[in-house]
């Protein structure tokens, strides 16, 4: 099905010292970064644009590096994040530099974006068959209420590392629609269990499967999700009044207002594939080693843009 969906890659968390962040680390065999796969991937599997969300300062740099090379492959468009898109009548300390979450970078996109789209984060690698998935989950989608958003949901054993914790989003799901996710800080213990400590921490810990599901922010949404931003937005500020300098509105917690709501649904879209990423600076060699691993394999070109 010819269909035009959008993918939407939340950079925004990149800072002034461009060349130095993880987002911009080059990893690939060629020095290639994690984002250049992300886009390659997401034109395989039928995306037909894609819209950077990033800080208004990095516009330049970004464009000269990340643009320059994919703008030749497919249609791409630039967001900013900024702190004064905010509902009329509202305002937030005029020092405040931390972006206010995922749920208002996704709104900041809303003139950019009029079709059916998925959300990635800059910094994550997250494997051809998530991109397939959710570019086919997309493609299917029915704009109608309850509006069926989707979350493409990765096996615990292949977000892990050996170098630490990690936080992920433990996924309650029940006839294969989301209920609930647990956001956790997670790692392998010397019994080779999986435990999951809840950043919540009035929930106790609790030991995960191998093959239980996480949320690596992978979301799918039609349009209907901006309204529903806007109409709530308001409501987040007002309680958050005496937390404007740090509070962020964050679209797990929009997506699951929606849900209560019956404004939407979530389905769950499993993938096999394995994230890899940089949380930890051990991490890197690694990533280094699996990208060279897949580009031997076949998987990748080795010079991603030179086809």
């Amino acid at each position: 099905m010819n269909k035009d969906i959008t993918l939407v890659i939340l950079a925004a968390g990149m800072g002034s010292r461009f060349g130095g962040l993880k987002q911009i680390t080059p990893l690939g065999p060629n020095d290639e970064f994690i984002i250049d796969y992300s886009v390659f991937d997401a034109i395989k599997a039928g995306f037909t644009k894609i819209v950077f969300l990033i800080k208004e300062e990095n516009y330049d740099i970004f464009k000269e590096t990340i643009g320059a090379r994919v703008e030749p492959h497919i249609p791409v468009e630039y967001c900013f994040q900024k702190n004064d898109n905010l509902p009329a009548g509202y305002s937030i300390p005029a020092d405040r530099v931390k972006p206010l979450g995922t749920a208002h970078a996704i709104l900041c996109c809303e003139d950019k974006v009029h079709e059916p789209f998925m959300i990635i984060n800059a910094d994550d690698f997250y494997g051809r068959d998530a991109f397939v998935k959710g570019a086919n989950f997309l493609k299917n989608i029915k704009d109608e209420k309850p509006y069926p958003y989707g979350l493409v949901g990765y096996l615990v054993k292949n977000t892990i590392t050996e170098n630490g914790k990690v936080k992920r989003g433990v996924c309650h799901i029940d006839d294969g629609k989301l209920t609930e996710i647990v956001e956790s800080s997670i790692g392998r213990e010397e019994d080779n269990t999986i435990k999951a400590t809840p950043l919540d921490e009035t929930l106790p810990e609790f030991v995960v499967a191998e093959d239980d599901t996480v949320s690596m922010n992978m979301l799918c949404f039609t349009p209907s999700i901006f309204d529903y931003i806007k109409d709530h937005f308001g409501e987040f500020l007002d309680n958050n009044q005496d937390n404007l300098e740090k509070c962020e509105y964050l679209i797990p917690d929009v997506l699951f207002q929606a849900i209560r709501e019956n404004f939407a649904t979530c389905e769950v879209i499993s993938t096999t594939a394995t994230w890899y990423g940089v949380t930890y600076k051990e991490d890197a060699d690694g990533v280094k080693s699996a990208l060279k691993g897949l580009v031997d394999s076949g998987e990748y070109p080795n010079h991603l843009w030179d086809e």
